[in-house]
């Protein structure tokens, strides 16, 4: 049988990597990756828990898609996150989606709270960042726990067919085809509110970037986005 030992390294490093960004910097907020149709594996409480920057592969745990062990033994000691059903909901409604990251990113919230909605305001200093805002990130705008699956129905309508949600009061939820790609869309998100916030407390006006230069701005490619991560993974990730 197989045990996904790269697939939990690969879903611990996420939660270190959003740890060590400060998108996570305590002991909420968890990654999921979605393996076959009726199981994910995802980040649970465990019996020494210190938080995401020490996650490790024995933290993630397999579980199907309705809360039960994944396999005999998965959950012995270890409980579901009580958020399980936001990521849940997500990979039912989403087929695309194999990745969904969970986080409680400061910048965001606050951001969000003054009425700051996330812009392309920037180009080439982030070029995925700047498509992501570009293509619009909507909001869910209950500050609730998304414990119950008409809770995380109503935010997944709120995501509808977009990489991210931010969640009022509360953080963000991010998704894609794999791990490393959910992560650097949350990391991008959080540097464009964290501009914002910066621009607005220097006196400044927000902008979004002129549509000619929008066009302007390549498609980076995988290769791009692999260099990406394993910088973070180097940076802090592991």
């Amino acid at each position: 049988m197989d045990n996904f030992t790269a697939e939990r390294k690969l879903v611990a490093d996420a939660c270190r990597v959003l740890a060590a960004r400060d998108l996570a910097p305590g002991f909420l907020g968890h990654v999921s990756l979605r393996v076959d149709g009726e199981r994910l594996l995802v980040r649970c409480r465990g019996p020494h828990e210190r938080g995401l920057a020490w996650t490790t592969a024995e933290d993630i745990r397999l579980i199907g898609l309705d809360g039960s062990p994944g396999a005999r033994g998965e959950l012995d000691g270890w409980t579901a996150p009580h958020e399980l059903p936001l990521h849940t909901a997500v990979l039912r409604r989403r087929p695309d989606v194999a990745a969904v990251v969970h986080a409680h990113p400061e910048n965001v919230v606050a951001a969000d709270l003054a009425g700051l909605a996330i812009r392309p305001i920037f180009g080439s200093f982030d070029i995925p960042g700047a498509h992501l805002a570009a293509g619009g990130v909507p909001v869910y705008p209950r500050g609730v726990l998304i414990r119950t699956a008409p809770l995380a129905r109503e935010m997944t309508a709120a995501l509808g067919d977009r990489p991210v949600v931010l969640l009022r009061g509360h953080g963000l939820t991010s998704v894609a085809a794999d791990v490393p790609r959910a992560v650097l869309q949350a990391l991008s998100v959080d540097r464009l509110a964290r501009l914002a916030l910066a621009v607005v407390s220097a006196g400044g006006v927000l902008r979004d970037l002129p549509p000619e230069d929008l066009a302007e701005l390549p498609d980076l490619g995988p290769g791009l986005t692999d260099i990406a991560w394993r910088h973070e993974l180097e940076a802090g990730g592991h």
